[in-house]
């Protein structure tokens, strides 16, 4: 008897140097921004802005890390990490955050242990 096997993908998804996006990015799994992105991410993993990656948007995700530039809005359900190279200008609301000496971090943050899951694909970022 065939059993179905769907492989399991341990792969990021990846937004090389020199790539700009413009419009809303959905997945279930991790995603890793080195190009710019104006537009908004819901993700069931990790977002990581590399040191030369630029997101303007809202972004919802389980965890992040920021070496680059972010502005606009930031839920993240479980720890938001803040390298010594980034920059983030906005709101954010997390569970747990880590900021680096040499960060730069500019906004509101409200940090409470009952921040909800992002669900991809359920159209619940808006613009």
């Amino acid at each position: 008897m065939a059993k179905n096997f769907e492989p399991e993908n341990k792969l990021p998804n990846m937004i090389g140097p020199g790539t700009k996006i413009k419009g809303d990015i959905e997945t279930n799994g991790d995603i890793k921004i080195d190009g710019t992105i104006d537009g908004n991410i819901t993700s069931k993993g990790k977002v990581l802005i590399g040191q030369n990656g630029t997101v303007t948007g809202e972004v919802k995700c389980t965890n992040c890390d920021i070496y680059g530039t972010f502005e606009g809005k930031l839920t993240v359900s479980e720890l938001l990490s803040l390298k010594a190279s980034s920059k983030l200008h906005g709101d954010v609301k997390t569970s747990k955050l880590s900021i680096e000496p040499g960060a730069i971090f500019t906004g509101t943050c409200k940090m409470d242990d009952k921040v909800s899951q992002p669900i991809a694909g359920s159209g619940n970022v808006k613009k």
